[in-house]
């Protein structure tokens, strides 16, 4: 009995510890009336900037924006005159949802067991509780694109909105990008230079007959249709690959140096998929290539060091205005740190100090990831009849001293605290304490 009453308050107390580490913000309500923000500063970013004007959304739409819009009976109006509209920042790539603490394994779901795992999907596994989300929503990124790894074939990624009771919920769009991890091709002089081919081949072979099996898995299918042709069993690996083969989802292969982006373009060329590039350190020095077979660039993070012994050491703040001057398409993410997300509009100011123009650093966190994902007619830039994913601010979001003091989410009104803002309050009541105040 006694044992059993311990393993009782065991459990109470791990169950207790688990919601103290669960996010405690209730998700938004869903938009009742219209509403009207007058006043401020709008900035559509694919339009010119609207001084003193309003934007009115209503039901998650944003229904008109101007100098002088009408505005609705019975809209909330929000007076934010010397603030600043902009559309919610997008994140391009992230692991957020799918890790909460680096150093805890229990706490990480980025990747599966095996090399070849096409049938994963990064939103069943994405944690809405996380902690980390309300911390990054709080600087005005609004969705991310979630993305598993491990292994030569990941799985898919995922856009996923930061607000919401479920994955369900958060879901905006599934198989946003199959994600492969293209294999090293560099030989080593000196270091078992035939095991370093033999396993660069190796992985060469899987991907390509992973992709070759898909195919014929297809073909199988589609005959199904035809008189006296067998019905051919589901295999859940090649099922998600078609959407793939079918050029409906892009692959985002990471790979960074000269030969792996050369060997990755000339293969999606072959295989006739659509191609994004995750990583592309050397993606300037190959520009011409890239932009002849239209691939996309993701950029993840401006604060990293050169990568070659040859490089500058200015190299990884330039990327972005090299890949602007030479007309590739590019959006800048922020690494591989899910609890540092929250500095991504850092990163495209980074970019902007190294000469990309301050403008296309905005783009690049918010109308170009929806381009490149296939969902810039409903996201990315304020317009009439996009969704109503906006963020107020008392300056420019690239600047530190700038603040989101409110975030709407397809019209819902989000809630702005986070672990760091009630730590804050905290320590400046202990502060008001100490001082007698």
């Amino acid at each position: 009995m006694k044992n059993l009453q311990l393993s009782l308050a065991i459990g109470v107390i791990a169950l207790s510890h688990s919601i103290v580490l669960a996010s405690g913000q209730m998700p938004a309500k869903k938009q009742e009336k219209p509403i009207a923000i007058v006043g401020a500063s709008i900035h559509p970013v694919s339009a010119p900037t609207i001084e003193g004007g309003t934007i009115v959304f209503d039901n998650g739409k944003i229904v008109a924006l101007g100098k002088d819009v009408p505005i609705p009976t019975g809209a909330e109006v929000i007076n934010a005159a010397g603030k600043h509209v902009y559309p919610g920042l997008i994140s391009a790539n992230t692991y957020i949802g799918l890790t909460e603490i680096g150093a805890v394994r229990a706490s990480n779901d980025r990747s599966e067991t095996g090399r070849i795992n096409p049938n994963v999907k990064a939103e069943v596994a994405f944690n809405p509780e996380s902690e980390l989300i309300p911390v990054t929503r709080a600087n005005g990124i609004t969705m991310i694109v979630t993305s598993p790894s491990g292994g030569l074939i990941s799985g898919t990624s995922a856009m996923m909105l930061m607000d919401g009771w479920t994955w369900e919920d958060m879901r905006f769009k599934s198989a946003a990008a199959m994600i492969v991890n293209w294999p090293g091709m560099y030989i080593r002089k000196g270091l078992q230079e035939e095991e370093q081919k033999k396993s660069r081949d190796a992985s060469l072979k899987e991907i390509a007959d992973a992709f070759r099996d898909a195919r014929a898995y297809q073909k199988a299918k589609n005959a199904e249709q035809q008189k006296g042709i067998p019905y051919h069993n589901i295999d859940v690996r090649w099922e998600a690959m078609i959407p793939v083969l079918e050029g409906r989802v892009p692959v985002m292969v990471v790979a960074n140096d000269i030969q792996q982006i050369q060997a990755a373009v000339a293969w999606t060329a072959q295989e006739n998929l659509k191609l994004i590039l995750l990583g592309g350190t050397d993606s300037w020095r190959v520009a011409d290539l890239l932009k002849k077979n239209k691939v996309s660039v993701i950029v993840p993070g401006t604060y990293n060091l050169p990568t070659h012994r040859f490089d500058e050491y200015d190299d990884p703040y330039e990327l972005p205005a090299k890949l602007h001057r030479a007309g590739i398409q590019f959006a800048i993410a922020s690494g591989d740190e899910a609890a540092h997300e929250r500095n991504l509009p850092y990163h495209a100011a980074y970019a902007a100090a190294y000469g990309l123009p301050k403008e296309e650093a905005l783009k690049a966190i918010t109308l170009y990831p929806a381009q490149i994902f296939g969902v810039a007619d409903r996201v990315g830039s304020l317009e009439v009849d996009k969704d109503a994913t906006l963020i107020v601010t008392t300056g420019d979001p690239l600047e530190i001293r700038s603040n989101v003091v409110m975030e709407f989410i397809q019209g819902r009104k989000i809630d702005l605290t986070s672990k760091h803002t009630m730590l804050y309050e905290k320590y400046k009541e202990k502060y008001r304490r100490l001082k007698g105040m």
